[in-house]
């Protein structure tokens, strides 16, 4: 059985190094945690009423909220971690009608949506107290995930299974018996590679003359530490680009913000802090109450490809396989591609194309 070695401990590395560990293989996950963008991250499972056009990346989308049924079940994840409240969609209320609609047809395909009901606005000010009086759609099966969590539970049970996690910066070369993989302390020689690691995969890749279609994004979350019974809230999804998740224990998170120039700065601004608090004031009935709450900056890369889709899968003639571009749905598709990944890496013929255009389209050799 091949000895594998993951660079990259983020949602995809970590769920492949599990299945993997589950299934006997010597997995060895390097990852130094620095601007990891799982571990930075909250997710809102709900991706049935994206607008967005292409039909692979929705296909990918919408079974990897399908998977979760059997990822929660394989790792016992308590509502700590995954915990499925519904989701409120506030939007204009001519828009509400034609949501509606457009959800119970994709509901055909993908019944995890649950119920779908038009809220009066009185209801929505009842089900989530932060929110103005406005009418919104709620979607029963949509959940929220606590990233960070589940990398914690993710780690522990690797390491029950036998795997081992090592929080160094890895990088690797190729040799005559296969691939031998190096920190600042370590080496180690592998029969298999799974690079994982985000827009670092380009870096990584380029000593064997690949070039890869990834860039780095900056992306900043507000968590407010608030009073408020938060654990059952649903996750509100608002008309622009900042979303409110309600974790346990009174954290509320804002966010997030999608900063193409950044590239591996990970400082928290003041400008995320007022522009994600000004995007959302007008859906509140009390900001100033939100707002002056304490609050901290949870801030994470995420990788992005030139058209936004994520590719993973195995390079041509190598015993590497690869894994990125997962932008900021990466906690709804991650855990499928992980789980995707270990079964080819053990040896099962997978069609991938429903998911994911050519992997050549990505990378490409020089």
């Amino acid at each position: 059985m091949k000895k594998i070695a993951i660079i990259g401990g983020g949602i995809i590395g970590a769920v492949t190094a599990y299945y993997l560990t589950k299934a006997n293989y010597a997995v060895e996950v390097y990852d130094e945690g620095i601007g990891q963008a799982t571990k930075a991250s909250a997710g809102i499972i709900a991706p049935w009423l994206s607008k967005r056009r292409n039909k692979k990346w929705y296909s990918l989308a919408k079974d990897g909220a399908a998977f979760y049924a059997k990822f929660v079940h394989d790792l016992a994840l308590d509502e700590t971690i995954y915990h499925q409240t519904g989701a409120l969609l506030v939007r204009p209320k001519d828009k509400l009608e034609s949501l509606a609609e457009l959800a119970q047809t994709r509901r055909k395909e993908a019944p995890e949506i649950g119920d779908i009901t038009l809220l009066d606005p009185t209801r929505v000010s009842t089900i989530f107290p932060l929110l103005n009086a406005q009418a919104a759609l709620m979607i029963s099966g949509g959940a929220k995930l606590n990233g960070h969590a589940l990398l914690i539970h993710l780690y522990r049970q690797i390491e029950a299974n036998g795997g081992k996690i090592i929080q160094q910066k890895a990088h690797f070369k190729k040799n005559t018996t296969g691939y031998q993989v190096m920190t600042d302390t370590t080496t180690s020689t592998v029969e298999l590679i799974c690079l994982t690691s985000g827009p670092r995969v380009k870096e990584l890749l380029a000593p064997l003359e690949y070039h890869v279609d990834i860039r780095p994004q900056k992306g900043q979350l507000i968590v407010f530490e608030t009073d408020l019974a938060t654990k059952h809230l649903p996750v509100a999804l608002l008309d622009g680009e900042a979303d409110l998740i309600p974790l346990a224990n009174g954290k509320i998170l804002l966010g997030a913000t999608h900063e193409n120039d950044a590239k591996y700065d990970l400082t928290p601004t003041s400008e995320a802090f007022t522009n994600l608090t000004q995007s959302i004031a007008r859906f509140l009935s009390s900001p100033e109450g939100l707002f002056n709450t304490p609050y901290r900056y949870q801030v994470g890369t995420r990788a992005y490809t030139s058209d936004f889709a994520p590719f993973f899968d195995q390079l041509p003639h190598e015993e590497i396989f690869v894994a990125s571009g997962l932008g900021s749905s990466g906690l709804t598709t991650g855990p499928l591609i992980g789980y995707l990944l270990a079964q080819k890496i053990q040896g099962q013929s997978l069609d991938l194309t429903r998911y994911q255009k050519p992997l050549d389209t990505y990378i490409t050799k020089s």
